[in-house]
């Protein structure tokens, strides 16, 4: 506590004190359970898409993009490169359905799509998935206090996540939207300091360039068509696409805040704020981690997710540390409190108010979805405990855990968006044989032998799959079995539903209705001009990444 300073320790203190005192400021506005979930809608589109960057590129971010690329390199930036592809899929396709639904949760299309049945297990698996997510930005969070205060890490998880709870509790997502904007400008500054010092440190730029090239660190386009090396163009292109949409599109805690915007134009501009800013901000936390494999000449830590740290700690910069501990604090914090905010809102919509409590008043509803916050902060700490206890990046480590789940959900939305035969009853059989199959190629660890044994017994030893492909063997089981399940059992229909992307379009034209608004398409399956940038931006991050490897 003594090393870390007063002056570090004051630049902490006031940044927690304006984040709590915006949380309550915004909180007075909260009086129904629909204001806690959305808020009343007055946020601008630029603070709505600045709070969906903040989100996924939070502390996660910070420590493990630095800690990753110390590992794999520049490399490990084609995990990061399909964003611009990814928000073209989220505008054109699920924010449509989303929007137009007027529903606090997505997972609502699935009911209206399929049933309730298939609308509980996508939510069962979001509340898995996310209960994971932020039990990671916890432990990522423990780091940082750990390594500036000595605290234990459990405590310090303790510890921090009783603090957001107690912010959550306030309420609001107009609270977790501005307390994003704030953390994320802060985030920016503190990662920009730490840039501009690494440069004044490791000297001339072209012979640290030459130095990652020389140590197999600077080419961020590998063509290796090996399925086991995780960050490979082939994996960022198109496994990695298809992940990024169902973290961006099918997850209720990213697209909850575009059905916080005042139209769906706004919505849509929300997003394309991620599509534009995402890649450059990842391509500076890598570059960050390559750097720093040169100033440290490429020696190990023990805990790779504290290379930022102790670099920021040497260099002795008055406040800096306490700049960047902020940050980061701030960045959990707002993070993790709209993971609680989305845990809540979906276990009190999807579950709570459907199966429980169908016609309580709204004042119930806000005090149920008060009290799930609380038990789902109860729920991440030992998980977040056992995160700790990982070696290697956070920020590849819950890659791989929430990939195992990926597949599934994608496969979900997919088919109701695209099948005109995929009935509920196939839809469920295809998301258990999507698992299923998944484990026979990439097992957890604790069935892994039992699988291998399989293998051995057929006479092959069981491939090497590297974590981004999960998505596509899953999805691409899950697909196959739920489309061959439903015309089985249910037969071929005759027509579009209404709630796929072509009965969409048919029953606006049927009905006569405008399929655009302020110049917006209000319906799925439709590009605005402004938004085929976004391929356009995609195709020139190749052609940089391209010449940024020829640097060395």
């Amino acid at each position: 506590m003594a090393e870390f300073g007063l002056l570090n320790w004051s630049v902490v203190f006031a940044y927690l004190i304006a984040n709590l005192g915006l949380g309550w400021y915004m909180s007075r506005r909260v009086s129904t359970s629909e204001d806690y979930y959305l808020g009343d809608r007055s946020s601008p589109w630029w603070a709505i898409g600045i709070s969906v960057v903040a989100t996924y590129v939070s502390a996660l971010s910070f420590l493990g993009g630095p800690a990753w690329a110390y590992g794999d390199g520049m490399a490990a930036l084609a995990i990061h490169i399909n964003y611009s592809l990814v928000v073209f899929a989220c505008i054109v396709f699920f924010i449509p359905f989303f929007y137009n639904s007027g529903v606090a949760s997505i997972y609502d299309y699935l009911e209206r799509r399929f049933g309730i049945a298939s609308r509980a297990v996508m939510g069962i698996l979001f509340m898995v998935t996310m209960a994971l997510g932020a039990a990671s930005i916890m432990t990522a969070t423990a780091v940082v206090v750990t390594f500036v205060t000595g605290l234990s890490t459990t405590f310090a998880i303790v510890l921090m996540t009783t603090i957001v709870v107690a912010y959550t509790m306030l309420g609001g997502m107009n609270a977790v939207i501005w307390t994003d904007v704030l953390q994320g400008i802060i985030l920016i500054i503190g990662a920009g300091i730490i840039m501009v010092a690494l440069l004044g440190e490791i000297g001339a730029l072209p012979q640290a360039l030459t130095f990652l090239d020389q140590h197999g660190k600077l080419n961020p386009i590998n063509l290796d068509w090996d399925p086991s090396i995780a960050p490979t163009i082939w994996a960022g292109v198109f496994a990695m696409t298809l992940y990024h949409i169902t973290v961006y599109g099918a997850n209720q805690f990213m697209v909850q805040r575009a059905l916080a915007a005042k139209n769906i134009g706004e919505a849509k501009k929300s997003y394309m704020v991620m599509g534009y800013a995402a890649f450059f901000l990842y391509f500076s936390f890598f570059l960050i981690g390559a750097l720093l494999y040169v100033y440290y000449e490429g020696k190990p830590f023990k805990q790779p997710n504290e290379i930022i740290l102790v670099f920021a700690n040497a260099l002795a910069i008055p406040g800096l540390l306490g700049i960047i501990g902020a940050a980061i604090l701030s960045a959990s914090m707002s993070t993790t409190s709209s993971a609680f905010n989305s845990l809540s809102t979906v276990s009190v919509t999807d579950f709570y108010q459907k199966f429980f409590h169908k016609d309580a008043n709204e004042k119930h509803y806000l005090g149920a979805s008060r009290v799930f916050t609380v038990l789902w902060g109860l729920a991440i700490i030992p998980i977040a405990i056992e995160f700790a206890s990982s070696t290697g990046s956070i920020l590849e480590v819950i890659s791989k855990v929430g990939s195992y789940l990926v597949g599934a959900k994608l496969a979900m939305f997919g088919m109701g968006f695209f099948s005109k035969h995929t009935s509920e009853r196939g839809l469920l059989i295809g998301v258990v044989a999507g698992l299923v199959g998944l484990m026979f190629f990439a097992p957890l660890d604790p069935i892994a032998p039992a699988v291998d044994g399989i293998w051995l017994a057929m006479g092959a030893e069981r491939p090497e799959i590297a974590w981004p492909w999960f998505v596509v063997i899953a999805g691409g089981i899950n697909i196959a079995a739920a489309w061959i399940a439903s015309v089985v059992l249910d037969g071929f229909q005759q027509d579009w539903h209404e709630h796929s992307v072509p009965g969409q379009i048919l029953a606006f034209e049927r009905e006569g209705k405008p399929m655009m608004s302020e110049g917006w398409y209000v319906v799925p399956g439709k590009v605005e001009p402004v938004v085929w940038t976004l391929p356009l931006l995609f195709a020139c991050t190749l052609g940089f990444l391209a010449w940024f490897g020829t640097l060395g």
